[in-house]
């Protein structure tokens, strides 16, 4: 099972932001405390802090069994270094040329950031089928994404940005959609007062609303 279809499995990618590297380890035991047994976690640290790297190095050692990712990659040498420090796929905000030659050269999963026709084409011309659409309900949401489904067949979908437990169900129904990025179960107000507890709550709410779906 390659990366992405591991994603799909999983369903959910949490967006990280570490501010305190002592964060990172006990966020990721409360992450993979709600999720399901036989499904491993898959968690996307950004960089969005100084933290960031080191993060993703410490939970890429520390705890193998979590997939981890690295997000907000703009530049050719965070790619580099994200996935020298482990991270298994790489998620943009938007679509850079220079970071997909690395993750080809890599072989490494990269969701760029795509909202538009043209965006997706030069996803295409990459050699990407699945792309992050960000920020969702911006954008439009699951009614965008469906009418981009319509001309781009071999497209697949990774929405992010208003995705909560209120529409995560909606959107994971739609099968072009291969899973939902969100930061609501893992909020930085959350992490900083060390309420690693609803977090593990959050967590398992949204695994279980994945298998209601999915099964």
């Amino acid at each position: 099972m390659n990366i992405g279809e591991r994603i799909e499995k999983i369903g959910i990618v949490p967006v990280v932001k570490i501010e305190e590297i002592g964060d990172a380890l006990p966020l990721a035991d409360a992450m993979a405390k709600g999720a399901p047994q036989h499904v491993t976690l898959a968690a996307e640290i950004t960089f969005r802090t100084a933290h960031a790297l080191a993060a993703i190095e410490a939970i890429a050692s520390s705890r193998p069994e979590i997939l981890v990712g690295a997000g907000t990659v703009t530049s050719a040498d965070q790619a580099k270094s994200a996935i020298d420090a482990g991270a298994k796929f790489i998620v943009g905000p938007g679509l850079s040329g220079a970071v997909a030659k690395v993750c080809r050269d890599r072989n490494t999963l990269y969701l760029p950031g795509c909202v538009t026709p043209t965006e997706i084409i030069a996803a295409m011309d990459e050699g990407i089928d699945t792309v992050k659409f960000f920020p969702a309900s911006v954008y439009g949401g699951l009614k965008a994404i469906k009418a981009l489904s319509a001309p781009f067949t071999a497209v697949r979908f990774l929405p992010t940005g208003g995705v909560n437990a209120t529409n995560l169900a909606e959107y994971l129904s739609f099968d072009r959609i291969v899973a939902c990025g969100g930061s609501w179960m893992v909020e930085s107000s959350l992490v900083r007062e060390k309420k690693f507890d609803v977090v593990e709550s959050l967590c398992r709410e949204a695994s279980e609303i994945v298998k209601s779906v999915r099964g």
